[in-house]
């Protein structure tokens, strides 16, 4: 964290108290950002998120961090709380974003209880439960990771059988209907548990409002990938005893897998980092397309 040490690290000890001073900082993310930043008078932590120089996107998804959780925290959504947001970077070197610590770990069990997914079911409905209307900084998001520049954007061209016939099918995706706060990279890796307790979700850089198809089909998904079949199930039953019936979930779940890197080996170190080094990328492309080819019979 070299190039952070120094303004960004003044910045976020200002930001947290007056007369705060740094005492340890360590990478969250494999000896990468974010940060988790430790204060001595007052003791304290908090997570330091920064742009890197040669990205040209992050500013954005900063802003869109900060306005997320913004949100979050005036619905008291189980989300970090947004300290502070310095996005023009004048006082901290380069864009950061300051937020409190969330308790928890988001390893990823091998095989995670029923409870454990209605759970997380439960919690995507209290973000959906939040209307809003898309603006400049919580853009209106079609699908999960929409802006990212892949997934369902992209042409399949090449790709397998399947997902051709599946990107024929669908089209598009869905108008969405209400617009609602989504989160639209919702999968286990980004939520954090105390033992079976849910704690929140983290890393907001998509957040936004639409369809509340694009979190709970991203959540059935990813259940199906790193689960079991009946996975999917209980994020549903958990959504729906709070949200009432999902609409046109058949249609959402495609989108889902379509949002998927045709070849998923691209995701095994993010798969791995969260615990499921047990997972290989001809296991996960079957079960991928197993949840697809259901919710393609589920289409008519």
């Amino acid at each position: 964290m070299s190039g952070a040490r120094g303004p960004a690290l003044r910045w976020a000890a200002r930001a947290v108290a007056p007369g705060a001073r740094v005492v340890g900082v360590r990478s969250l993310r494999s000896g990468a950002g974010p940060w988790l930043v430790r204060f001595g008078d007052p003791d304290r932590a908090a997570v330091l998120r920064l742009a890197a120089p040669d990205d040209r996107g992050a500013r954005e998804r900063l802003a869109t961090e900060a306005a997320a959780l913004d949100l979050a925290g005036r619905h008291a959504l189980p989300t970090p709380r947004l300290i502070a947001a310095e996005l023009d970077g004048a006082a901290s070197g380069r864009p950061a974003l300051l937020t409190t610590v969330l308790p928890g770990s988001s390893r990823i069990p091998v095989t995670p209880s029923p409870e454990r997914m209605r759970a997380l079911g439960r919690a995507a409905a209290a973000l959906h439960a939040v209307t809003a209307e898309p603006g400049p900084d919580l853009p209106l998001r079609r699908w999960p990771m929409d802006g990212a520049g892949g997934g369902f954007a992209t042409a399949w061209h090449g790709t397998s059988p399947l997902l051709v016939e599946a990107r024929e099918r669908v089209g598009g995706a869905p108008a969405p209907e209400p617009a609602v706060f989504v989160h639209a990279d919702l999968w286990q890796g980004n939520a954090l548990w105390v033992g079976d307790s849910f704690s929140g979700f983290v890393d907001w850089e998509y957040g936004g409002v639409g369809s509340a198809g694009v979190d709970l089909g991203n959540l059935r998904c990813d259940a199906a990938l790193l689960g079991d079949p009946a996975a999917p199930g209980h994020v549903l039953d958990g959504w729906e005893s709070v949200a009432g019936p999902a609409r046109d979930l058949a249609r959402w779940d495609v989108v889902a897998a379509l949002s998927t890197p045709a070849d998923v080996a691209t995701w095994l170190p993010a798969i791995h980092g969260q615990g499921r080094a047990d997972l290989t990328a001809g296991v996960v492309a079957a079960r991928r397309d197993a949840f697809l080819r259901g919710a393609l019979d589920r289409l008519g």
